[in-house]
């Protein structure tokens, strides 16, 4: 954690959302842990530890507030080599990577040795692969024991927990209470309800109008308030609905029941669609030292990269955006959902097909798509890109080395720079990528070459994107 035990005392004091996740306090004579921006009494500076995780919290020994809410806390960007490592990790077992596998299975996936990966996250979070993954499932457990109205066999499942008897004993021994003594007054209806918080601002209208216009028909659907789409992971099948929330710092989601076995990794790809680990206040302090950007950050306060629910899915728009408009890239997107996705019911009308799978698109034909309309050059680009994401030889998720990942995919015919970065952008999560040789980016950027002017918006070069795109209408 890099940051002072004197300003971890002031953030704590002012209460102040800039730091709210990116570090935990607690209190020596209550033995309780919070976040930042905690509305219980403040302690005295002697009282007070700090840590850079909750994980690290538990570890010594602290609880987690029940006014706050840690588990609700924002995650953060990562910039270097070392924090991404960590957050792919973080990301791999918030979707439960250690539920039933091994560290070294992990870091095998992230490409590094598991006692690399200890060491790092050690570092950085102050406890262990295996520490962190159980503080996780301790946290989504107390989340769904509030919010929702699911039994608690389910929530224990539903968590990453083997056996009840296991959740039951490790929740006492850890909390000193019991799972049932946490109940909320969720409705029991097929809706389950919860929340992801974040730091504001958060440009909300600007996200779904930049989703609304490359929304899929049939798999995705955004109005003025909402977005919606369905959801296919592993063998369950539903839907999601995404909105503003009335507190205006979190947004308030809703799934069907359906998919209660595997919210844990809905809630990690949502946290990745809308970008909800930003920090805006450093990105917008950023890029505010160029006075061209300044009067765009001013005017958009907390604009966001929206990222990948289903990295394929998003990496295939990405491929049929080539050389063509948005609304074009978007009708062929549509038909390729009608053609190889598969259906599914819904209570919404626009809601009625699951995305098409990387493994359903590297077994089509190239006649099959060029049927559609898509070129032969793309279509075989696709059809590559399939291919080698169901072999594991591209993932279609966050990645750790993203130079290493561009130049892998650049190396395939048909994929370019722009393709490259944007997949960067969007499904390999680097706040860094940037598709220099887009037409929007170069007219907006003038007479000045636009790469000596990016090089000082570094690492925040796909803000400043999102910002100039802004600055040429567009969405």
């Amino acid at each position: 954690m890099n940051i002072s035990g004197d300003i971890c005392f002031r953030a704590v004091r002012a209460r102040d959302r800039r730091f709210d996740g990116r570090f935990f306090s607690a209190v020596a004579t209550t033995g309780i842990y919070c976040r930042p921006i905690c509305p219980a009494r403040g302690a005295r500076r002697e009282n007070l530890r700090f840590f850079p995780s909750a994980a690290a919290a538990e570890r010594a020994g602290f609880r987690p507030c029940l006014r706050c809410r840690p588990e609700r806390a924002p995650g953060i960007a990562p910039v270097d080599a070392v924090s991404r490592l960590v957050a792919a990790a973080v990301a791999g077992i918030e979707e439960h990577a250690l539920s039933g596998a091994r560290v070294d299975d992990l870091a095998a996936s992230l490409g590094v040795s598991d006692r690399h990966l200890r060491r790092v996250m050690a570092a950085e979070l102050g406890v262990s692969p295996i520490e962190l993954a159980q503080t996780q499932r301790l946290l989504l457990a107390k989340r769904l024991l509030d919010e929702t109205p699911l039994q608690q066999t389910q929530i224990a499942f539903a968590s990453g927990f083997a056996s009840v008897r296991r959740f039951n004993a490790l929740f006492k021994a850890r909390y000193g209470l019991c799972p049932r003594t946490l109940r909320g007054r969720a409705a029991e209806r097929e809706i389950l309800c919860c929340r992801l918080e974040f730091r504001p601002p958060l440009a909300w209208g600007n996200l779904l109008a930049y989703l609304g216009a490359r929304a899929i028909a049939g798999v995705e659907a955004v109005d003025a308030t909402h977005y919606r789409r369905t959801v296919a992971i592993g063998p369950y099948r539903g839907w999601v609905a995404v909105s503003l929330g009335a507190q205006r710092n979190a947004l308030c989601i809703e799934l069907s029941r359906s998919l209660s076995p595997v919210i844990a990794a809905v809630l990690a790809r949502l946290k990745d669609l809308f970008d909800l680990g930003a920090v805006p206040d450093a990105v917008g302090a950023h890029l505010s030292r160029d006075p061209a950007l300044a009067p765009l950050v001013r005017r958009l306060p907390g604009l966001r990269v929206p990222g990948a629910f289903d990295g394929f899915e998003t990496a295939a728009r990405i491929v049929l955006g080539q050389q063509v408009s948005v609304r074009a890239a978007s009708t062929l997107a549509a038909r390729l959902a009608q053609a190889c996705g598969e259906p599914i019911a819904t209570p919404y009308a626009s809601l009625r097909l699951l995305t098409p799978t990387a493994a359903r698109i590297a077994a089509a034909s190239t006649a099959r798509l060029t049927a559609l309309g898509i070129v032969e050059a793309r279509a075989r680009a696709l059809i590559l890109l399939a291919q080698q994401i169901a072999l594991g030889k591209i993932r279609a998720a966050f990645v750790v080395d993203v130079d290493r990942a561009v130049a892998d995919l650049q190396s395939l015919r048909g994929f370019g720079p722009w393709t490259a970065q944007m997949i960067a952008m969007r499904v390999w999560r680097s706040p860094d990528a940037f598709p220099s040789g887009d037409l929007a980016l170069r007219r907006a950027a003038g007479a000045r070459p636009l790469h000596t002017r990016a090089a000082a918006w570094r690492p925040w070069r796909a803000y400043a994107a999102h910002y100039l795109w802004q600055s040429q209408g567009v969405s």
